[in-house]
């Protein structure tokens, strides 16, 4: 059985998460016989997308909870998507802290990575906007020596990104 663990940007536009959940499909069915499972916080976007695609392929899903008070740090047009999945999960996770910040995102972060076998990130190759960004959690699983792999369209922007990564899918 092979862990897979999750990072990424939230707010992706619709052709992202299209492009994100068909190349997700496309790394994750090989390894489904074998028997998969994904880790994810279930924060708006790759997360989900991710649980999705997971539990699509007849995976196993565990839900890592950064803080008490998560749902509610959620979007409220994501809240319906966040219970659904934490609802199929078959195993859920639970730091420790009084509520949702960036340090405690950060540590959920940091233990997904550690979980996991390998870690795909839905990531434009640019710095992290605050602590505990997607970039930090690639930094980390790097340093980590974790299995690397990212997926981004290329020539796409994230919503306020002032440049293009352009990185594509590529293994580290």
């Amino acid at each position: 059985m092979v862990v897979i663990g999750v990072t990424g940007h939230r707010g992706l536009s619709g052709g992202q998460a299209e492009y994100t959940a068909g190349e997700m499909r496309r790394v994750l069915a090989p390894l489904a016989a074998a028997g998969l499972t994904g880790i994810s916080c279930l924060a708006e976007g790759a997360d989900t997308i991710f649980a999705d695609v997971v539990l699509e392929l007849g995976g196993r899903l565990i839900v890592m909870i950064p803080a008490a008070g998560y749902r509610d740090f959620q979007p409220a047009t994501h809240r319906r998507n966040y219970d659904r999945l934490l609802g199929r999960a078959t195993e859920i996770r639970s730091q420790d802290r009084a509520k949702p910040d960036l340090p405690s995102l950060m540590s959920a972060s940091r233990l997904l990575v550690d979980a996991s076998d390998r870690v795909l990130a839905v990531w434009d190759g640019l710095p992290a906007r605050g602590f505990g960004g997607t970039a930090d959690v690639v930094s980390y699983a790097r340093w980590r020596r974790k299995p690397l792999q990212i997926i981004w369209p290329d020539g796409a922007v994230r919503a306020g990104a002032t440049s293009v990564a352009g990185s594509g899918e590529r293994q580290r």
